[in-house]
């Protein structure tokens, strides 16, 4: 049964943060590390899984992300090609000084609010990760100059938004790695067909009634509706592709299309076609 896994996190001597852009699209990469880490990616769209919070990104996507706050890479199952940049701190990333100077209140305020997780929207994502495309063409030194530059527009944003309700769900998460490691590789391998209750409560050894239980309490959702969320978000990816309706809503799992339009609606907050119009018109603009 896999796991959670923790992941080791190695530095450059002399560094205070690794800076790089890792591939992953075809390894799901469940994960966590007691090192922040800010990352960009730029990709049609995408899972967004960090904590018990689960959405899509369109074109690009900016979270911050704090210490050993499960998440699953932002390149899982990406179809088209993507640019990632990943910037991981040291836990003792600017020492005491984040603590005793009055001049980092507000990145010491961002760095104990990235516990839940943190994704970044409008101008305030764009003039970042401007900033991020360019930190390879300075030394160390500036690069450091520039990443807190970085940490304090983004602590002083009104663009953005929370992931995670409290810190509970982490700490349960942690508790029980193996467990739910199991439960979302099996709802990532069976989404599209008839994801079973009895069989993932099953590889869990719980009872049916135990699991759903278990499941709400880490989720705050029911397994069903977990399910079908995961299912839109993967609707949402495929609609971007120029993928029809009728083909995306049976490709993910779903028997009828007029349940699909309206649990899309629902969720997303648009039926697909106007979501499909809207991404084909902003991608031609783009």
């Amino acid at each position: 049964m896999n796991k959670i896994q923790l992941e080791r996190v190695d530095f450059e001597p002399g560094k205070s943060f690794k800076l790089f852009s890792p591939r992953l699209r075809n390894t799901f990469l469940w994960h966590y590390h007691p090192e922040y880490e800010l990352v960009y990616v730029e990709a049609d769209a995408g899972i967004r899984h960090v904590g018990t919070h689960i959405s899509g990104y369109t074109h690009s996507d900016l979270v911050f992300i704090g210490s050993n706050l499960p998440h699953l890479n932002f390149d899982y199952r990406l179809r088209s090609d993507y640019h990632q940049i990943v910037i991981q701190l040291r836990t003792d990333f600017l020492g005491a000084a984040i603590n005793l100077a009055p001049e980092l209140s507000l990145i010491h305020t961002l760095f104990k609010s990235a516990a839940y997780g943190i994704a970044f929207h409008g101008d305030t994502r764009a003039l970042v990760a401007q900033k991020l495309k360019q930190l390879n063409n300075l030394n160390s030194f500036d690069q450091l100059l520039e990443l807190i530059h970085i940490f304090q527009l983004l602590a002083g944003s009104n663009e953005y938004t929370i992931l995670n309700k409290d810190e509970t769900s982490k700490d349960f998460i942690l508790k029980d790695k193996i467990r739910m490691g199991a439960i979302y590789e099996y709802i990532d391998a069976h989404y599209a067909q008839k994801p079973d209750v009895n069989i993932v409560a099953g590889k869990v050894n719980l009872t049916t009634p135990a699991f759903c239980r278990y499941f709400k309490r880490q989720t705050n959702i029911t397994f069903t509706e977990f399910v079908n969320q995961y299912r839109i978000e993967r609707a949402k990816n495929l609609l971007m592709q120029d993928k029809n309706i009728t083909e995306t809503c049976y490709a993910v799992g779903f028997e009828s299309l007029s349940y699909f339009n309206k649990l899309f609606n629902k969720i997303v907050g648009e039926n697909p076609s106007d979501f499909k119009k809207k991404w084909v018109a902003r991608a031609s603009n783009l």
